[in-house]
């Protein structure tokens, strides 16, 4: 019995080139047009003939690309790569409005693989089959003929690139002026072009990090403790939460609608509604809280090197806790005691390889009632990520209903969405308010202060973008505007002269930042060094007030 063959289509090697720069410059590249077409605005005849050159350029730089691989026999390889990045890339484009740069490769790398497995919905595995992998398959089944001669099919293949070559310069001498301008003004559509933006974003990357391995550079090696905070009858403890994604638009204490903050309102917290991150991804912007650096002068690279907040607090004597529960502390805890509380995969907090924010507090009882030193203890929480924000809280915090209960958030309505993500703010507040109430129980050893504050925010569907990650020149602000509070005990406000009432009424009027926690958290635990700046301390207008 002979079994049934279907023909395999057999195309030259140029026609077969072609073919594939087509399907990639044009169906890969269909975001890209969408965007193109709103930015230029096609409104006249010019602007016209300028979008309608797009794809001719397009098609033109990736034919070059493909048929210079040729000489090498690479180009199947090459065109399986381009469709595979291009389609992935389109799909998140199209789907969230991201933007595929390097700080996207960063979020990217740094995915834990719950967060990935949440991103993994059947519309992506059936774009990416449809437009990725059906395409791949059909890029190495296709028969190319032989060259026959061999010159001849080389001549064909120069002359392929050089016709490009030259109808990308006809369109330069006509519109030169109008592609400047456009992406001068525009420079995030650049960045939707398939595959040069996941290329070029690889590449940053790579050039960005390739230096990681440099010496470590030690900062505020001067650093001690004050005297005042080592006399009296109790030490210190402060415990300093870091949000994740948590957008300040949706906390009560900020003047939302919702009361989404009930508890932390009875907590008597300092907070301060006029606050920005460092970046919009938890890559950025943890680093950069943690150093000394400014956002205005942030250098990505040399803080991977280079000590930070938590290395001076230690040096000071002063005992440090990382408890990290968000997939990783991007490198501001590398010198310091620090437990990845997901691997303790506690039953009826962690499903999947994802915990709920509770499980920081784990045996945290017992570690502050051991502690034989002032101590700063750091939570990391995995609060408000999405996509899966219904897998956030528990479901007693399920009040705000009705909920949108799929990682696929944009098939969700806008109400179902911020319904899901204010309950995750509902136990934001919860899990908070616990902190200060276990601070709050070891009052007879320990004159206590808590910080909070998220890494960034976030965005739900407003103008089309979802989650965040947007480079900080174009983020919307609700991915840049963050809560940020400060708690203090009445002991420590006595002991320290510290007056609340003055603080409740500075941070209404001041506009903060995370490059204040630097300092502030330096000025509260009573470390002295010349990396100090009284002028970021968000306490220091405040001290002294109460004598």
């Amino acid at each position: 019995m002979r079994t049934l063959r279907l023909p395999r289509p057999t195309l030259s090697r140029l026609s077969f080139i072609i073919l594939f720069a087509l399907y990639i410059a044009l169906p890969l590249n269909l975001a890209f047009y969408h965007q193109a077409f709103h930015l230029l605005p096609v409104n006249s005849l010019h602007n016209g003939l300028v979008f309608a050159t797009m794809p001719v350029v397009a098609f033109c730089v990736i034919n070059i690309v493909l048929t210079l691989a040729s000489f090498l026999r690479l180009e199947r390889l090459v065109i399986s790569l381009f469709v595979l990045v291009s389609a992935a890339a389109q799909y998140f484009i199209i789907s969230f409005s991201v933007v595929v740069d390097r700080s996207m490769v960063t979020n990217i790398l740094d995915t834990t693989p719950a967060e990935s497995f949440a991103l993994l919905s059947p519309r992506l595995v059936g774009s990416l089959l449809l437009f990725g992998l059906l395409a791949v398959a059909l890029a190495w089944w296709i028969r190319t003929l032989p060259a026959r001669p061999y010159w001849r099919s080389a001549l064909l293949r120069l002359g392929s690139i050089v016709l490009s070559g030259l109808l990308i310069v006809f369109v330069a001498l006509l519109f030169y002026k109008d592609y400047a301008s456009l992406f001068r003004n525009h420079k995030e559509l650049v960045k939707t072009l398939s595959p040069s933006n996941s290329i070029a974003a690889s590449w940053s990357w790579y050039s960005h990090n390739r230096l990681d391995n440099l010496p470590l550079v030690r900062i505020g090696e001067d650093a001690h403790q004050k005297a005042q905070m080592q006399q009296g009858p109790r030490k210190n403890l402060t415990i300093l939460i870091v949000g994740e994604t948590s957008r300040a638009d949706d906390f009560s204490l900020g003047g939302y609608g919702r009361e989404t903050n009930p508890r932390l309102k009875q907590d008597n917290v300092i907070y301060y509604p006029h606050a920005t991150s460092c970046g919009t991804a938890t890559a950025i912007s943890v680093p950069c809280m943690f150093s000394n650096m400014p956002r205005a002068h942030y250098d990505e690279q040399l803080a991977h090197h280079q000590e930070g907040l938590l290395d001076i607090i230690q040096r000071a004597g002063i005992q440090v806790l990382w408890n990290e529960n968000d997939g990783g502390c991007k490198g501001a805890c590398d010198r310091v005691p620090h437990q990845d509380m997901t691997q303790l995969k506690l039953p009826g907090q962690c499903t999947d390889g994802e915990c709920l924010d509770e499980v920081l507090f784990h045996q945290l009882d017992d570690y502050i009632n051991h502690l034989q030193h002032d101590g700063v203890i750091v939570l990391h929480t995995i609060g408000s990520h999405g996509p899966t924000y219904y897998n956030r809280y528990p479901a007693q915090f399920r009040q705000f209903t009705p909920v949108c209960s799929t990682s696929q958030i944009q098939t969700c309505s806008q109400q179902q969405l911020v319904n899901t993500y204010d309950n995750t703010i509902l136990y934001v507040d919860y899990i908070v308010d616990k902190a200060i109430r276990l601070l709050e129980s070891k009052q007879d050893r320990f004159t206590t202060s808590l910080v909070y504050l998220s890494d960034h925010g976030e965005s739900l569907g407003e103008d089309g973008i979802y989650l965040h990650g947007l480079p900080w020149s174009i983020a919307p602000q609700t991915q840049k505007h963050v809560p940020v509070l400060i708690w203090l005990s009445k002991d420590y406000q006595q002991r320290y002269g510290v007056a609340s009432q003055c603080l409740q009424k500075e941070s209404q009027q001041r506009a903060v930042s995370q490059d204040n926690l630097f300092s502030t958290l330096l000025g509260l635990t009573g470390v002295s060094t010349r990396e100090y700046h009284a002028q970021d301390d968000l306490l220091t207008a405040c001290r002294g007030e109460t004598k």
